[in-house]
């Protein structure tokens, strides 16, 4: 009965309410209809009385029009700030995609000058493809075989200079040993014209980046900066390629000879293309030729063989 007589209470102001604007539409509807002829103190006074309504309806119709317009405002920022994004996302992709092209170039561009400058070589420009994890100092692979008519033992170049030489050859790729592996075994040669000293270029374990010329003798004209190149003995690596400069120098284990540190010319941390060398028409160098003997020493040299012949001769005729 209590909760009755409580929503009783509560329903009456909302029922006067309701009358009072059912009022105040029929004395509009009627008063607009006499207006249309006169105008009469009534009609000013329902205007008067009916003013607050209006004025509440336009606000609450320009807040809606407000509202309305700052969601549709947030949706189109959100919409515009998602293809923004999308948009940078490829320029992104693009910017990283141009510096690959333009790294790449550069580095073509400086093989194709080195194949512009040496005209004694067939140079096979390749891609370096992958690299042992265990042998990091010591092999790449390329993607050049078989079918580019690549073979074993054709030297691996750079435009700065030597890589290694081809050690394994397959159908569509190749394994080239590098001159830093410690197996390797370079004939090289102090450039230096006052100089000329000759020696072998291969890996050391101490310093993986770092190989040494080895069989220097001890008071050999050799200096820090010198270039290294290669010497053409040994059949495999043509004459005057370059290996590196020297760093430093020490006296190996048994202090008769000396060491020479090479610091490379090429970045073996940074190598992707590499140029084979699939033929040279560069003439191989003359072989040692033994210093001539002094005249006593070659009498002596010819009494030896006189004796030796005789000898051989007694020997048969027993």
């Amino acid at each position: 009965m209590i909760d009755r007589l409580g929503r009783a209470r509560q329903s009456g102001p909302k029922i006067w309410a309701l009358l009072f604007v059912l009022l105040a539409l029929f004395c509009i509807i009627f008063f607009a209809a006499r207006g249309r002829f006169q105008a009469s103190a009534s009609t000013s006074t329902v205007g008067t009385v009916l003013a607050p309504f209006e004025m509440a309806a336009s606000w609450c119709g320009s807040r809606i029009r407000s509202l309305t317009s700052n969601i549709w405002e947030i949706a189109t920022v959100h919409e515009q700030n998602k293809m923004l994004k999308n948009e940078i996302e490829q320029l992104r992709q693009e910017n990283t995609a141009a510096e690959e092209y333009a790294a790449e170039n550069m580095r073509l561009r400086e093989l194709l000058s080195y194949k512009e400058s040496v005209h004694q070589f067939d140079l096979l420009a390749a891609r370096v493809i992958g690299r042992d994890a265990a042998f990091w100092t010591s092999t790449i692979v390329v993607d050049r075989g078989a079918k580019d008519g690549v073979r074993e033992n054709m030297p691996v170049v750079t435009g700065k200079g030597l890589v290694g030489r081809i050690m394994e050859v397959g159908p569509v790729s190749s394994k080239v040993q590098l001159i830093l592996d410690v197996r390797s075994s370079v004939g090289t040669l102090i450039q230096r014209a006052d100089s000329r000293v000759n020696g072998i270029v291969t890996g050391t374990l101490d310093n993986p980046y770092m190989p040494q010329m080895v069989n220097i003798p001890r008071n050999a004209d050799v200096e820090d900066g010198d270039a290294v190149v290669t010497s053409g003995f040994g059949g495999v690596y043509p004459k005057g390629l370059m290996v590196g400069h020297v760093a430093a120098q020490k006296s190996d284990d048994s202090g008769l000879l000396k060491v020479a540190v090479i610091e490379t010319a090429v970045d073996f941390q940074r190598l992707e293309d590499v140029a084979i060398i699939t033929a040279s028409r560069e003439a191989p160098p003359d072989p040692i030729q033994a210093m001539p003997l002094s005249p006593g020493a070659a009498a002596a040299a010819e009494i030896s063989a006189a004796q030796a012949k005789s000898v051989q001769t007694k020997a048969e005729s027993q």
